[in-house]
């Protein structure tokens, strides 16, 4: 979820900037970590931070200030865990911003919380806890990924609800609306996008059992 330039207050701004720091300290030593470990893992960081890029900028403009898409984050939380992403999602956040006008630098910070670090826990929590109680692996990558985009959805309509409560409901009713307007579009890119996380786990799996290994992920047979 990319909340447009200018539209949160300084103050939010500042807020989730300093709440993304930590996340982003750690996601830094979380890939210097990987890379160190084996150079192999640099093939499958890079191609998860196209992905993010290329699958995030598909967006549909919403009234909400904000824009529907999907987010391509799930996909590097099952293979790095979700500190790394946050490093990728703040890179991509940041030239979509200048590049793209998709987002923007003064909304960085909210945008990387969603996106970045949000979705990214959700969708490793999820795809963990569903290993744990045996659920097939086609089943837990979709749902890691589509679970994922929702909570960012979710955290960005938070966000904007925060900076812009309802004059009669407060930021329960603007929190309301704003889920009401991103709903008939996310839910959908959701799916699709779980969907298509099954689909390049089982290209990985089927082609890159070496760099797979070099990241530390676990074989299980998708």
């Amino acid at each position: 979820m990319h909340i447009m330039e200018g539209f949160l207050p300084p103050s939010m701004c500042i807020l989730w900037g300093v709440i993304a720091l930590p996340f982003l300290l750690a996601g830094y030593f979380s890939l210097k970590k990987a890379v160190a470990r084996d150079r192999r893992a640099v093939t499958l960081i890079a191609m998860a931070g196209a992905f993010i890029f290329v699958i995030s900028s598909l967006k549909i403009p919403s009234v909400t200030g904000s824009c529907s898409h999907m987010t391509g984050t799930g996909l590097g939380a099952i293979l790095f865990g979700p500190s790394a992403v946050s490093i990728l999602g703040v890179i991509v956040l940041l030239f979509q911003a200048i590049l793209l006008a998709h987002g923007g630098l003064t909304t960085l910070g909210a945008n990387t919380f969603s996106m970045a670090v949000a979705g990214p826990f959700v969708s490793f929590g999820i795809y963990r806890l569903c290993l744990r109680c045996k659920v097939n692996k086609k089943a837990s990558v979709f749902l890691a990924a589509a679970l994922g985009d929702l909570v960012t959805y979710c955290v960005t309509s938070v966000q904007l609800a925060v900076a812009y409560p309802s004059a009669t409901g407060g930021v329960t009713g603007s929190l309301v609306e704003f889920l009401g307007v991103f709903a008939p579009t996310q839910l959908p890119l959701a799916v699709l996008e779980g969907v298509l996380t099954v689909i390049i786990m089982i290209a990985l799996e089927a082609y890159a059992q070496p760099e797979l290994r070099a990241v530390g992920f676990e074989e299980a047979g998708i």
